[in-house]
């Protein structure tokens, strides 16, 4: 087995924000830089990265959610036209996928900003039955960014690269609305 300093720090970087079943953690809210004005706040960033994050570990949210996907997000972000209703929503190749359920490696990316929270929370339940909770105030950040790349990205220099659901609540969406039909 060879293990490379990628493997060991992606593993220990999923370590800090794993947390024993029935734990909750509190996603605080910074803003998004001192001083700018803009009034985007976001709360803490939780990264979940393999060998802790396996095929099958389901992303639990709240009933009510909608995901918008963001489109070209490695070049030029911006969100798409087209809303669903969670755990369905179109990943970047264009098909539709049940985003909650983590794919296998080489699976198409999913990235969306979603909302509809009436309360602010979401927990990985791994394969392994180890659930993860984290909630936050959905009043003052109603929208999850989510992100799941699994190593089907064209995009250099992250083709094949990272295995990782990334999760983080903002104050407002921080991307425009593509103006083209989805």
């Amino acid at each position: 087995m060879n293990i490379s300093r990628r493997g060991v720090l992606g593993g220990l970087a999923a370590a800090p924000v794993l947390y024993g079943i029935g734990s909750a953690a509190t996603a605080v809210a910074t803003t998004s830089r001192p001083g700018a004005g803009d009034g985007l706040e976001r709360g803490a960033e939780r990264r979940f990265n393999a060998p802790l994050l396996t095929p099958g570990t389901r992303l639990v949210l709240p009933a009510g959610v909608k995901a918008v996907p963001i489109r070209d997000y490695y070049r030029r972000p911006r969100l798409a036209s087209a809303v669903s209703v969670w755990p369905r929503m179109t990943a970047t190749d264009g098909t539709t996928v049940d985003a909650s359920v983590v794919p296998e490696r080489g699976a198409p990316t999913r990235i969306a900003m979603l909302s509809g929270f009436t309360e602010g929370w979401y927990e990985l339940v791994h394969a392994s039955g180890r659930a993860d909770r984290v909630t936050w105030d959905a009043g003052k950040l109603p929208f999850l960014w989510f992100y799941g790349e699994f190593g089907a990205t064209t995009v250099e220099p992250y083709h094949d690269v990272f295995y990782t659901v990334a999760l983080q609540p903002f104050s407002r969406i921080p991307y425009p609305r593509n103006s083209l039909a989805g």
